[in-house]
């Protein structure tokens, strides 16, 4: 598809607000009002929709031409030119778009919904992942949600975390379960191994914030915001140890870097973990090879946005992590076996 704007029609042209899709080709021709100007200039003018630095870009990568010809932003403009433009929208442009992306819904109701995320979905779009997400899924889901932020979205789980977060379907109960976040009053249970031998439970309060050097990152920092992790042992390994995990505050990659700042990396994590040390060989490849942080969202609990009682949600352990533990526990048995055979 293409248009063509003569320097006649020019007066009378008012780009529609919606813009043509990405590849849909533009001509047009410069008009004489527009001598003197430079090309940026003049197409800022011409083309609203889009910045002058999008524009400038689309020169760079050669998606602009002048009269068959490179378009140069500081050129300067006779008027006739014929203009030749292939638009490429910005990623995030196309970001709130429904895709037909299964759901695996534990709960729903007219005003919330309870979801079971598998690992490798990524909860919400941004930078490397523009479509292909939960918020995609929701909104082909229920439509509706394109009127609530964030699709209903109150809190996330890492991509390669499992597990369980709530949506919003109202306005109303977004802003009921974000206070209720605030407040600390929705219980978030983990289910994560560690490395290392973890022998008491405990708790890690400590600052979370932006890595001030590697800025893809968190850490524990004194300029971050408030940040308790509360954890119990669960069951213990050759080399790791599976705890139960709190969640008191809500922080990115909290559980990753606060196990990491005590010395127990997640397993697999690709991030902040390590390598096991001092372990059998055959457990140390085992968690090598694991794909992922070993983190599962095991139980949410939180009062219904709309009648106020209190609703508890469990999900199983994904099949990886229970293979990897199932494995794990083989190992550590079959070696007590041998160190002491009168068991």
């Amino acid at each position: 598809m293409s248009s063509l704007i003569n320097k006649d029609e020019y007066v009378h042209y008012s780009p529609k607000p919606v813009l043509p899709e990405s590849g849909d080709i533009i001509e047009l021709i410069i008009p004489h009002e527009c001598a003197g100007m430079r090309l940026d200039q003049a197409l800022a003018r011409l083309l609203p929709d889009w910045s002058r630095n999008r524009l400038q870009t689309w020169m760079l990568e050669k998606r602009i031409n002048v009269d068959g010809g490179k378009a140069i932003p500081k050129q300067k403009l006779w008027g006739g030119e014929k203009i030749r433009v292939e638009p490429s929208h910005h990623s995030a442009e196309s970001a709130y778009i429904a895709e037909a992306i299964p759901l695996n819904i534990v709960y729903e109701d007219d005003v919330l919904m309870v979801i079971n995320k598998p690992a490798g979905l990524v909860v919400h779009p941004g930078s490397g992942n523009w479509q292909g997400t939960m918020l995609n899924a929701l909104l082909h889901h229920a439509a509706h949600l394109s009127t609530i932020p964030r699709a209903g979205i109150v809190h996330r789980l890492d991509k390669d975390t499992s597990g369980l977060l709530v949506v919003a379907k109202t306005l109303e109960a977004q802003t009921s379960l974000v206070r209720q976040l605030q407040k600390h009053t929705v219980t978030r249970e983990y289910l994560a191994l560690v490395l290392g031998n973890v022998s008491v439970d405990g708790w890690v309060n400590a600052p979370v914030g932006r890595h001030p050097v590697q800025r893809t990152k968190m850490a524990v920092t004194a300029g971050g915001k408030e940040a308790r992790t509360d954890y119990r042992v669960v069951e213990k390994f050759d080399g790791c140890t599976l705890l139960q995990c709190n969640l008191e505050t809500g922080r990115t990659h909290q559980i990753r870097v606060h196990m990491h700042s005590i010395g127990h990396p997640l397993a697999g994590d690709p991030v902040y973990g390590g390598k096991p040390k001092k372990v059998p060989q055959e457990t140390g490849k085992l968690i090598a090879s694991f794909s992922r942080q070993a983190l599962h969202a095991l139980r949410l609990e939180l009062s219904h946005p709309q009648h106020g009682k209190r609703m508890t949600w469990e999900a199983a352990l994904p099949e990886d992590m229970r293979e990897l533990l199932l494995t794990l526990r083989q190992y550590r048995d079959r070696n007590s076996f041998l160190l002491n055979p009168s068991i």
